[in-house]
């Protein structure tokens, strides 16, 4: 069964759960592992490919958009509705809405800051992951 990882930014501020995803992408990958990160639509999954190459300048993350890299070359993927293909290990979710095949993935982090919208989207993720049993880790972030 997914775990599910709640990770909550204490401070307001709009924007800063993708600095967040680039954070714990980071961490990610130092263990070996590979993530496909869901966001909303392209603007932001562009948004966030520009990000992963600037948030931190002595770090290089192998990163690309779901269906312009090659996923044998490329452990962090950015998708906004993209099949994730064989990906399985970590799901990173900047979506507003449950990801349809998070239930594939062996641990799904879910990222959310003070934007009244993004907390309440939050929190309807939060019950359908509980009504469906899924394990719940909740996560308070300072960045």
């Amino acid at each position: 069964m997914t775990r599910v990882d709640f990770y909550t930014l204490k401070e307001p501020g709009r924007g800063d759960r993708f600095l967040l995803a680039c954070r714990l992408v980071e961490r990610i990958y130092g263990t070996g592992q590979r993530s496909f990160i869901q966001v909303p639509d392209r603007e932001q999954a562009r948004h966030l490919d520009r990000l992963l190459w600037t948030f931190r300048q002595q770090s290089f993350l192998p990163h690309g958009l779901a269906n312009d890299s090659d996923p044998e070359f490329t452990p962090i993927l950015i998708g906004h509705g993209d099949d994730p293909g064989e990906e399985n290990q970590v799901l990173i979710n900047l979506s507003p809405e449950v990801p349809t095949f998070f239930e594939r993935f062996e641990r799904l982090c879910e990222l959310v800051d003070q934007d009244p919208n993004v907390r309440a989207a939050g929190r309807k993720r939060y019950v359908h992951y509980r009504d469906g049993g899924y394990p719940l880790h909740h996560h308070e972030i300072q960045l």
